[in-house]
Parts: structure tokens; C-alpha cells; sequence
């Protein structure tokens, strides 16, 4: 496990697509002072400082900044790519080198690819894609060492994948292959809230960063987190968060002005 900083948006250096194995099947590297974040679309062997894992398509890695690296490719292999500086603000968070994302690989992927077509643009929507992307794979941690049904990991697992969509118990239910009551049994007993409770608060988790880190309309923000109808979004961040979405994306304006 390594400790990452996600407190406040990360200072992003670079992001894109690398397409790697063609003239050579290894390559060994460090950079100094740059994290990085892969999502990979193939199978390899990632060393990282000395300790080797095996990658395959839909897996996350985290390296920390200075790390010895060293990829052993089976051929042409392509992966998505985010360099960047964690600013160590807060408490940090505990998370795996490397992790299989399972459902929630295309979310990550659809994440950094937005923020590659918006590079280098003057925005502030490449660093609130990493950032979110950087709080999922967080969340697919807690997510493994915290729950122990294989039931209530499916359900998280596809409410993090596919928080902009129509989310129900009974579906998810049905894709955990249990019965409704068995599923709302199950997540309160290991994460101590409700099926509905996780859901609203995911949505809102992702609605705030938005807000502080992206220049996405508020329409657009509620859009991306499943609550497209506006007087409802903003009721529920009344409600969560304490105040309107304008509030919460003006006092973050406010507080960098003064800074």
C-alpha cells in the first residue's frame, strides 16, 4: 500500500496515450518527482521498487513519485496515462500499487480520455477528471478490503462504474444474483448504510469535486452524477453538502482568490 494525497485536486503534469512493445519488450524508468496512473488494455508484468505484479486489461497502477519501474511486455501494448504532483493537504489515504478495477475499469477510462481531449485547453477539467479518477480507484480499495460479501462488491462495484445512470436496489440485486431484501440486508450490515444512502452520497461526493475542480456547468455536473432534474440536484447538495451548488463552486472561487 502506498499513501496518497487527495484532499485537494492534484497538480497535473501530463496525460495521454501510450502505446508501448513495438521495438522493444521492456522498459525501465523513473520519474523523479511525477506520480503516475495507468489504466491498462493489456497483460504484462509491472516492477515497481523491486516488487513485481502482474497487470491485465482493466487494471489500475499507482506509482509514487522517484520509483524504479520497469514494464515487461508480452507485445504491442497501449494504456492510458496520467502524470502528476498529490498535494499533501489533509490526511492521506492508503491505496494498492496495483488493483483489477473490475466494472469500474470503463468509468476510469472514460474519465482520463475526457481529460486527454481537454489537454492542454486552460481548463480546469483534465485536473477534476484525474482527481475523480484518483477518488474512485481510492473508493475500489476501501471497496475490496471492507466488504466481504461478493454480493455487496458487485453492487458497489457497479454503482461506482455507473453513478450518471438510473441506479435501483432491485436492479442491483438482480446483477448481484440475490434477492432485494437479501442485498439491503447484507450492505447495511457491512458498510452501515442503506443501498439508497451509498448511492447519494457516491453522487455527492462526485458532485463536489466537480463543482471545486471543473469548469462544467452546474446542468452538466448534475447530469454526470445521475440527478439531471436541477431543483432536485440542488435540494440534495442543500441537503448533503450544506449548501446550493452555486454556493459550493463560489466559496472555493472565494477561498483561492484570497490565497
Amino acid at each position: 500500500m502506498i499513501a496518497l494525497w487527495l484532499e485537494s485536486p492534484p497538480e497535473l503534469a501530463n496525460v495521454g496515450v501510450g502505446i508501448h512493445g513495438v521495438r522493444r519488450r521492456r522498459d525501465v524508468f523513473q520519474l523523479p518527482d511525477l506520480w503516475q496512473l495507468h489504466v491498462y488494455n493489456y497483460s504484462a508484468s509491472l516492477t515497481v521498487a523491486g516488487t513485481t505484479y502482474a497487470v491485465s486489461p482493466g487494471f489500475v497502477s499507482l506509482t509514487p513519485a522517484g520509483s524504479m519501474v520497469q514494464f515487461d511486455y508480452l507485445g504491442r501494448s497501449e494504456h492510458l496515462y496520467a502524470h502528476f504532483r498529490p498535494r499533501q493537504v489533509g490526511e492521506p489515504t492508503q491505496v494498492p500499487v496495483v488493483q483489477d478495477a473490475g466494472e469500474a475499469a470503463p468509468l476510469l477510462s472514460s474519465l482520463i480520455r475526457s481529460a486527454i481531449e481537454s489537454w492542454p485547453s486552460g481548463s480546469a477539467r483534465p485536473t477534476a477528471e484525474i482527481w475523480t479518477a484518483l477518488w474512485r480507484i481510492a473508493d475500489l480499495a476501501a471497496s475490496s478490503s471492507e466488504t466481504g460479501h461478493p454480493a455487496v462488491a458487485a453492487a458497489i462495484a457497479h454503482i461506482e462504474a455507473y453513478l450518471a445512470q438510473p441506479l435501483t436496489v432491485p436492479s442491483l440485486a438482480r446483477l448481484a444474483g440475490i434477492s432485494h431484501n437479501h442485498l439491503t440486508r447484507l450492505f447495511v450490515a457491512e458498510t452501515g448504510s442503506t443501498v439508497v444512502a451509498y448511492i447519494r452520497e457516491r453522487r455527492m461526493t462526485r458532485a463536489r469535486h466537480l463543482l471545486v475542480a471543473s469548469t462544467l456547468s452546474i446542468p452538466a455536473v448534475a447530469a454526470s452524477v445521475g440527478i439531471p432534474d436541477l431543483q432536485a440536484f440542488n435540494k440534495t447538495c442543500r441537503r448533503e453538502l450544506g449548501a446550493s451548488p452555486r454556493a459550493i463552486r463560489n466559496a472555493l472561487a472565494g477561498t483561492q482568490a484570497v490565497g
